[in-house]
């Protein structure tokens, strides 16, 4: 998923940008890439670690859900604001900020005593993950120019993703020999050494006084909105199901989002999400696609390490490594799809790719009590990808051409954190699964599997029926 996410964050950094000249500008990359991959690193090894983390905190299948979504909250409700902050007090000074809270909360994860101590520190790195991902993009976009710039956003992207996808096999292989809480403690020199580099290479060019004041009651609605919709949908899909808390908690999150967009309505240009952008029927087809397709993939990142560990009885570092093919080729085939999205245009591959990742998702109902990797897993995680690969760099065409130039960094970031969102929404939604185990672990795990293949159906509706092929008038 850290593979995907770099190329969808990289919108963010794509926006035109007042340029201005850096003595160190390879400094000034590396210091960016080192920050964004602690996210990307701790996104994907958290996964692998779940397992290990239940049993030793004797946590139940909710609070495996938690363990991800404390973290998945604050980053997809923030991340808009944290961009914003950055604009406003200088994306370097909110860099070192969302570094060194990461790395604060890592400790605190690494020695939590229980359970509540270790969600308040995942919520912690989410929150210095909002601040960090945005910031660390923009400064690219305000230390390159023109083709330059392209280059350190495609390094950034293609390092990411490669971070992203080793992390796992690191973390794992440090669970099978440390334990779990060492996957938090290597957070710590990478953040040392981005926060060094930050005071040393990174300069401001100072607060931008025509910024517009933070929208810091939507900020507080949408946290409000996520979290209780998540712990409604946490509940229900649970062994408790959908009880009258359960509704009554969907209900209450559903009517503060509700709030939220009248909130944001009144605020209008200077909003955190501009109403604005959802006059595009085309901006509207790609939002939904990229809720349905990243929700199934998020599922699929959580479900299929879990289920091999659990039911292949597969060690922590090979569950890692079991996700590797997954970024290898998204890395390899992305340039190609992104090239062929900007001759036919973005409609065509949105449409097929989903189509594709359903196919994948369907061949893991293959996957039985023996979970044969390369016979089961593996065929079903290339079609998957290559699905992936045809949505994933389209997607940044699709986008720029949805809504008119005023609007193109809005609608990257928004379309950056409805990513995260779908994520965790869909694994609110896999207590079932991750409470059960046995055959009813399998059963469970090839419902999700459908459910996630319909998503992906529906994805590529979205992209057929909404999407139009010409760009705004700009």
């Amino acid at each position: 998923m850290n593979a995907a996410h770099a190329h969808c964050d990289a919108l963010i950094a794509a926006q035109p940008r007042a340029a201005r000249a850096t003595s160190h500008p390879n400094w000034v990359l590396a210091t960016t890439i080192l920050a964004s991959s602690l996210a990307f690193i701790d996104g994907s090894v958290v996964n692998v670690g779940l397992p290990a983390l239940g049993a030793s905190l004797k946590a139940s299948a909710s609070d495996l859900q938690w363990v991800i979504n404390a973290y998945l909250l604050p980053l997809s409700a923030l991340l808009l604001l944290g961009g914003a902050a950055g604009d406003r007090y200088g994306h370097g000074r909110l860099l070192v900020v969302g570094i060194t809270l990461f790395g604060g909360a890592s400790i605190g994860c690494a020695l939590a005593p229980n359970l509540p101590w270790l969600l308040a520190g995942r919520g912690v790195q989410g929150v210095g993950a909002a601040l960090l991902m945005p910031n660390s993009l923009a400064i690219l976009g305000a230390h390159f120019s023109g083709e330059a710039r392209g280059r350190a956003i495609g390094i950034w992207a293609s390092v990411g993703a490669t971070m992203g996808a080793f992390g796992p096999v690191l973390g794992g292989w440090l669970i099978d020999t440390v334990g779990w809480r060492s996957i938090f403690l290597i957070n710590l020199p990478v953040a040392t050494g981005a926060v060094a580099m930050a005071i040393a290479f990174v300069r401001d060019a100072g607060r931008e006084q025509s910024a517009p004041a933070l929208d810091l009651f939507g900020g507080v609605l949408a946290t409000a909105a996520l979290a209780v919709l998540t712990w409604g949908l946490t509940i229900g899909s649970g062994h408790a199901g959908w009880t009258r808390g359960a509704l009554l908690l969907i209900a209450a999150g559903t009517a503060l989002m509700l709030g939220f967009v009248a909130v944001e309505s009144s605020k209008s240009e200077v909003a955190m999400m501009p109403l604005a952008l959802f006059g595009s029927s085309s901006f509207v087809g790609i939002t939904t696609l990229t809720l349905l397709l990243y929700g199934a993939l998020g599922a699929l990142l959580v479900l299929v390490p879990y289920v091999i560990i659990q039911a292949g009885r597969y060690s922590a570092a090979q569950a890692g490594a079991a996700l590797l093919p997954f970024a290898a080729v998204l890395a390899l085939t992305s340039p190609l799809m992104g090239a062929l999205a900007g001759r036919v245009g973005p409609r065509a591959p949105l449409t097929i790719g989903p189509l594709v990742v359903a196919v994948g998702f369907l061949l893991l109902h293959r996957v039985g009590p023996d979970t044969h990797y390369w016979a089961l897993v593996f065929p079903a995680i290339l079609v998957i990808a290559l699905g992936m690969a045809g949505a994933v760099a389209p997607l940044t065409t699709a986008v720029f051409a949805s809504v008119d130039s005023q609007h193109t960094g809005s609608a990257s970031g928004l379309n950056s954190a409805v990513a995260r969102t779908g994520g965790m929404l869909a694994t609110a939604l896999l207590g079932g699964v991750l409470g059960a185990t046995g055959p009813a672990l399998l059963g469970g795990f090839h419902a999700a599997a459908l459910v996630c293949a319909l998503a992906s159906v529906a994805a590529s509706a979205s992209a057929f029926f909404l999407i139009n092929t010409d760009a705004p008038s700009k």
